[in-house]
């Protein structure tokens, strides 16, 4: 192939919507034009040798905070071993800050923001032997309808085996300063006809699970119900071969016209990540998040109670201008509304976003190796930040896996930050480790933690039994699980799924 367009992803299981979209606007292009996909963990120098050996003329990657190091590595190898192979670069890692980047001095050109047709351009260009002078190139940001659709690019393998993202609308109207889509000035719509036609054809080829990458699903209201309804059609028409659909969702917009269709949703059908962040309306202020913490967690408890929609909510520890006492705060009170999960994340220092216009007057540290985590504040220490990490992943370890169900309303009791808190200094003391811990040893440590809280020892053995023996997970998770154990690999989890050169 003349031109390969490549990425490493976080894990098997995903999928690259952004080398979809630019292999689907390649236009003559396309026929010399090949997607190769690889994982993070992998042998570099087999990636450039599979690379290589397809004989390229153009390689271009898409650059993401989770594969930027190893995508780094790949490039130096292509270049001293293939030096003649134009290497082309996108993604939001690399489209901002890029002239400081050891990665963009290695590669030829650099597209910055949308790539879905400067890409296709810039190869057409270098192929015909007009090489751009300029290395650096601003991505042309086009309406929608001029877009290819990129869905006819899943293969069958992809809808047997992989997620696949799709996407009816890019942009956020909001401005909340640690997110990218903060730079957007608004939410653009695909056409929603066009849209559903895509959705239908992949329907019909096989797709039941559809990751939907909207940073804002519920928005349009109207727009909302009709991809509603097309999943809703799709469980009335087959009933035991359902589809399975995953959305976004910010809390503080719930109409009634969007209640009415989500409660027709069966179980084990729909996911809704739900994005809380901080309930701290000083922090919001501060970071330009406009929120209504109030309807948000009413919205959330009517969720719970009068839908059998998974719900998935997050919570970001490290903002500017939050301390740990009200973090904690916000994390009891989303613990009392009762999502099945709560995602909790360290801050991260995405490039481009405005949140580092705080650095100074709230002394932000964060790490200058990728992801960019926050390290400490002005609120919160080092030693206090490395604590809440550890509570982070023993949090995914015990409440997010859904092993624990039985046992964990006994951990966190009428406290539930402070009590998991000690828990994960104590497992962490016990273990010196935040991965890699047996199920069994980690029920076993639970169990005596517990008695070392009081609780009898019989009482504490018998609750993790009941949740060892298998049979408090939850449904969703057995599917997700079954999902996986067909991934020949397990690699970290996945940040985002958008275009190659897109940085909103």
């Amino acid at each position: 192939m003349t031109i390969l367009l490549s990425t490493l992803n976080a894990r098997y299981a995903h999928t690259s919507l952004g080398l979809r979209y630019i292999a689907a606007n390649m236009g003559a292009l396309e026929a010399q034009t090949e997607i190769v996909e690889f994982i993070i963990g992998g042998n570099t120098t087999t990636m450039a040798e599979k690379l290589l050996a397809k004989q390229p003329r153009i390689i271009g990657l898409a650059v993401y905070i989770w594969n930027i190091e190893e995508t780094t590595k790949l490039v130096a190898l292509l270049k001293r071993l293939a030096p003649e192979v134009v290497i082309l670069l996108g993604g939001p890692e690399v489209s901002h800050e890029t002239e400081s980047q050891e990665i963009a001095q290695l590669a030829d050109y650099v597209v910055t923001g949308w790539g879905d047709l400067t890409v296709p351009q810039l190869c057409q260009q270098i192929l015909a032997g007009q090489m751009p002078t300029q290395k650096v190139h601003v991505g042309e940001q086009p309406r929608l309808d001029q877009i290819a659709l990129p869905y006819r690019l899943y293969t069958d393998e992809d809808i047997a085996h992989r997620t696949i993202y799709v996407e009816a609308s890019r942009g956020c109207p909001f401005k909340c300063e640690f997110c990218i889509s903060s730079l957007d000035k608004t939410a653009w719509k695909f056409e929603l006809d066009r849209f559903l036609a895509e959705m239908e054809l992949l329907h019909q080829r096989g797709a039941r699970q559809f990751k939907f990458v909207d940073r804002t699903f519920n928005l349009n209201t109207q727009a909302s119900r009709r991809i509603l309804q097309f999943f809703l059609d799709k469980l009335a028409a087959a009933p035991d071969d359902p589809v399975f659909a995953h959305f976004e969702v910010v809390p503080d917009h719930l109409p009634a016209a969007l209640k009415e269709s989500l409660a027709q949703f069966p179980p084990g059908t729909l996911q809704l990540e739900i994005g809380v962040q901080t309930f701290n309306p000083e922090v919001q202020a501060l970071i330009s998040r406009k929120q209504d913490n109030d309807r948000s967690a009413e919205n959330i408890r009517w969720l719970m109670e009068h839908t059998h929609a998974h719900l998935h909510a997050d919570l970001i520890a490290g903002l500017p201008g939050e301390d740990l006492a009200s973090f904690a705060a916000g994390f009891d009170r989303l613990i009392a509304i009762g999502p099945h999960e709560i995602q909790f994340g360290i801050l991260k220092r995405l490039r481009g976003t405005p949140i580092i216009r705080h650095t100074d007057e709230y002394k932000l540290v964060f790490d200058p190796n990728p992801p960019y985590t926050i390290l400490a504040t002005d609120r919160i220490d080092f030693p206090t930040m490395q604590r809440l990490v550890r509570f982070a992943r023993f949090w995914d370890m015990i409440a997010n896996s859904g092993r624990f169900a039985h046992t964990l309303p006994l951990m966190l009791s009428d406290a539930p930050f402070a009590r998991f808190l000690a828990l994960a200094d104590w497992l962490y003391a016990k273990t010196n480790a935040t991965h890699q811990i047996a199920l069994a040893r980690l029920a076993t440590l639970v169990a005596e933690w517990l008695t070392e809280q009081g609780m009898e020892a019989d009482a504490a053995r018998a609750a993790i039994d009941s949740d060892y023996a298998g049979g408090a997970i939850k449904p969703h998770l057995k599917r997700k699980q079954a999902a996986e154990t067909a991934s020949p690999q397990r690699q970290s989890r996945h940040l985002a799924a958008k275009t190659v050169a897109d940085s909103a």
